[in-house]
């Protein structure tokens, strides 16, 4: 009997992308296809799907390699999950930027075998994703490498030190609360539509800071959220006791760049729970604030050397002294995920804690279910 494969998905503004993918997972038997309701999509994206979901599903029915496609009555990244236990496939296919160790769970629970697709563009076309798209808005996305919480004075007054950011373009549509700086890029998109004005970084970075910073904010978003996401490349932010770094130091060099970008590699975490709170049964002190500190300074190192090793060891410590002070940041989930992961890499650390984000894993190698990233190199 012909094998039953089934994909799931947004497929919002449909493109060539969409029908290599779907092809592509055609090749392994009859394709049946899930797609994510409106409701679902604002909820995962905050933001509205330009086409309505019973618009997606007309066009995706209409497509000669799906056998039969509906919209996923569940919620979340397993919205699919009763219709799949219904339709009892035989696989479970996936693109590299949608794969989760959440789904590949999932199908090992069901019996399910779990592809990740090529990502092979038909013919000579060129790649295309939604994301691209999309790319009319060109403000990127900040990771921090290293450090990340001295930029915030309530750590850096026991110890100074560095946080280390790149710039990420916007090739991939990163979940929101993520770790990634969204909510700082969002404020600037309010303020400036799709692209940044011309004008001085620094100044750009501190318009981004005191708007999302409205006088009388409960919490302070970090300054190395702003920063990092306007200063392009590689960035070194130099904190003690001050909500702005009392330097930076920017790295555009290519070799050092293209060294990150090969080494980089990010896994989708599972949704973070609800009433997360991170600053609760904080120990914040002058040994853990100097763990943190050395780390990234050992970090900037490493990495400016192009020094893999160093760089993957840097990057652990750094995720070791951050959950010392905020023990919260990582549930049984994460730490399971982690331990799965973790004999592949280098190096780790969590981006967006309590879930809902990534790990980023330093490695020389791939990794399953993980996709890359590139780095903005100039503003």
């Amino acid at each position: 009997m012909t094998k039953k494969v089934f994909v799931s998905g947004c497929y919002d503004m449909l493109h060539s992308g969409h029908i290599a993918f779907f092809e592509e997972a055609a090749s392994y038997g009859d394709l049946y296809v899930g797609i994510g309701s409106d409701k679902t999509i604002f909820e995962l994206k905050e933001r509205k799907t330009v086409y309505p979901e019973e618009e997606r599903l007309y066009m995706i029915k209409a497509l000669r390699c799906v056998k039969d496609a509906w919209i996923s009555s569940g919620s979340g990244l397993l919205d699919f999950e009763e219709e799949v236990k219904a339709l009892k496939p035989d696989i479970f296919f996936v693109n590299s930027d949608g794969a989760s160790p959440l789904k590949e769970q999932f199908c090992k629970e069901q019996g399910i075998q779990y592809i990740v697709s090529q990502r092979v563009p038909h013919g000579n076309l060129p790649t295309r994703s939604t994301t691209q798209l999309r790319q009319t808005c060109r403000i990127p996305f900040r990771l921090d490498l290293a450090g990340g919480w001295l930029d915030q004075p309530f750590v850096s007054k026991f110890y100074p030190g560095s946080v280390i950011t790149i710039n990420l373009e916007p090739d991939v549509q990163f979940n929101s609360r993520s770790g990634l700086s969204t909510s700082s890029r969002n404020a600037a998109i309010e303020m400036w539509g799709n692209q940044y004005p011309a004008d001085n970084p620094e100044k750009l970075a501190k318009m981004i800071f005191r708007y999302e910073n409205k006088p009388g904010t409960e919490y302070v978003s970090g300054s190395q959220d702003a920063i990092g996401i306007v200063f392009p490349g590689l960035n070194r932010l130099d904190y003690n006791n001050d909500y702005w770094p009392h330097n930076i130091e920017t790295v555009l060099d290519d070799d050092v760049l293209d060294f990150i970008e090969n080494h980089i590699r990010m896994l989708q975490l599972f949704p973070r729970k609800e009433q997360f709170d991170v600053l609760a049964d904080t120990c914040i002190n002058e040994e853990n604030a100097k763990a943190l500190s050395v780390a990234a300074a050992d970090c900037w190192n490493a990495v400016l050397r192009k020094d893999l090793q160093a760089w993957g060891r840097a990057t652990t410590d750094s995720f070791n002294a951050q959950i010392k002070m905020f023990p919260h940041m990582v549930d049984a989930e994460v730490l399971s995920t982690l331990n799965h992961y973790k004999d592949q890499a280098l190096g780790w650390k969590l981006c967006g804690a309590g879930g809902g984000g990534y790990f980023v894993f330093i490695s020389d190698k791939h990794i399953e279910n993980t996709f890359g990233v590139r780095i903005r190199r100039t503003l």
